[in-house]
């Protein structure tokens, strides 16, 4: 089973770029997305994702945030948010439950220019995990999204100089530490832990892209019952299209 995740930057202009051809080529079977900042009905989907089931949960607010699933398999239940009224009005969460897991789509407050929501993003982290770890009660999880951190300095080409910048703060760091440490594990860092230079976002300033001056945003984290399941932990820089590129896992 392949599973994608794509923060698109939004949905209708990606489609006017390299969409389709990308779901042509990579087929997945699974594609998570963030940052749709459309609903549903404002968007027309061509036809190649005809063989795909598709949930929405936008932002109350118009062209901002949101997430979406296109699945293959039909899931057992889908829900959205996490729950909690003030956390679900950006339309930032979906969860699709199968037979072996959870599948959930994050797109992760971003703490913002001089830290002036990072109070709330620690909240929201807080309580994500709590949501996540309330989902493992019934079966395992894979959640996957842009988290909006960097982990460790490995995951960003200038650590020195973005220190406590939004994304790369002490808090968020340890906050993220603290997810992984109740019991799931970065995919991608698992399987691939000294690989330098492998990011999921570039600026659009100053050729960032083409000098691969980029951040590590974007996961693939699984429940640790689920670590020996999980093969080929991918960034995909090669897809153009958004700031952020694909990420993916397969599943036995």
């Amino acid at each position: 089973m392949k599973l994608y995740s794509w923060n698109v930057n939004g949905i209708r202009a990606v489609l006017k770029k390299n969409f389709e051809e990308f779901v042509l080529e990579h087929a997945p079977d699974v594609l998570c997305l963030q940052e749709t900042k459309a609903r549903a009905e404002q968007v027309e989907l061509p036809l190649t994702l005809a063989g795909y089931r598709t949930y929405w949960n936008s932002a109350e607010k118009a062209g901002y945030s949101g997430t979406a699933i296109f699945t293959k398999e039909e899931p057992l239940a889908v829900s959205y948010g996490i729950g909690i009224e003030a956390h679900d009005t950006e339309g930032r969460v979906i969860t699709a439950t199968f037979e072996d897991f959870h599948l959930v789509t994050v797109y992760t407050p971003n703490a913002q220019s001089e830290l002036r929501r990072l109070d709330y993003r620690l909240e929201w982290d807080t309580a994500f995990r709590d949501y996540l770890k309330g989902l493992e009660e019934t079966k395992p999880v894979i959640f996957c999204g842009d988290l909006n951190v960097c982990h460790h300095e490995i995951d960003l080409a200038r650590p020195g100089s973005n220190r406590m910048s939004p994304g790369f703060s002490d808090p968020e760091r340890e906050s993220f530490s603290n997810l992984l440490e109740s019991g799931f594990a970065d995919t991608f860092r698992a399987a691939n832990p000294g690989v330098e230079g492998a990011y999921s976002w570039w600026s659009y300033r100053a050729g960032a892209r083409g000098k691969n001056i980029g951040w590590r945003l974007d996961y693939f984290g699984v429940s640790n019952a689920l670590k020996d399941r999980v093969t080929s932990p991918l960034i995909h820089a090669d897809v153009l299209g958004s700031d952020h590129c694909p990420v993916s896992i397969e599943f036995e």
